[in-house]
């Protein structure tokens, strides 16, 4: 049950931050991910075996059996970009890499807005806690999400953003250690520090879900 409660906004949270991308790209001249079926709510085509259901679910086992909170991510299918179609690539870029980060972020607020409604409507305590307890991974899952997103490594949202903004000489060699992001972010979580970098920006998110919970 346990396992159910975070899989299912885990699928969905990152099922539309993909689509997001896709959204964004094909508005701003790209339809490649349109045109291949990825502009869509269907999981299926965006689940990555490993990343979106091996690594999260081994986090939340092992989470489950020390009884800790650890930090919990996945990924997906990346959705095919072609920065050549976007009528202004660089400026483009940056709106097609926020829109993932910040689907997430409507996502929270939208599970803390069920967890209030439920918490007037609920035509009982069992329904009510059962609500909450789908609205607490929900809001759990999407921040940690676009807060892992958000850190400016390649290949992540936060890179792709942060290699728009930097002059085109040092866009290029930023651009070199896009090979070595995954070990970059694998020894991040070895040391504990991926936690550290990705806590201010969750706590930007609580924020932002404590206001639609004190309404």
């Amino acid at each position: 049950m346990t396992i159910a409660f975070w899989a299912i906004p885990a699928i969905l949270a990152i099922t539309l931050h993909e689509a997001a991308h896709g959204f964004v790209a094909k508005r701003c001249g790209d339809n490649t991910a349109w045109l291949l079926g990825r502009v869509t709510i269907n999981p299926v085509k965006h689940i990555d075996p490993v990343g979106t259901l091996l690594v999260p679910g081994l986090l939340l086992l092992g989470s489950m059996i020390s009884g800790t909170s650890g930090l919990l991510f996945g990924w997906a299918k990346p959705v095919p970009i072609n920065v050549r179609r976007l009528r202004n690539p660089r400026n483009d870029m940056i709106w097609v890499s926020l829109a993932g980060p910040v689907s997430n972020l409507i996502q929270a607020l939208l599970w803390a807005l069920l967890a209030k409604l439920a918490s007037w409507f609920a035509p009982s305590q069992v329904l009510f806690e059962f609500i909450l307890e789908f609205a607490f991974a929900g809001i759990s899952v999407n921040l940690m999400l676009m807060a892992f997103n958000l850190l400016p490594i390649l290949p992540l949202d936060g890179g792709r953003i942060l290699s728009c903004l930097l002059p085109s000489r040092w866009a290029w060699q930023f651009s070199r250690l896009e090979p070595y992001g995954m070990f970059i972010l694998i020894a991040l979580i070895a040391t504990g520090m991926m936690g550290v970098l990705v806590g201010p920006l969750v706590s930007i998110g609580q924020s932002l879900v404590g206001l639609v919970l004190s309404i």
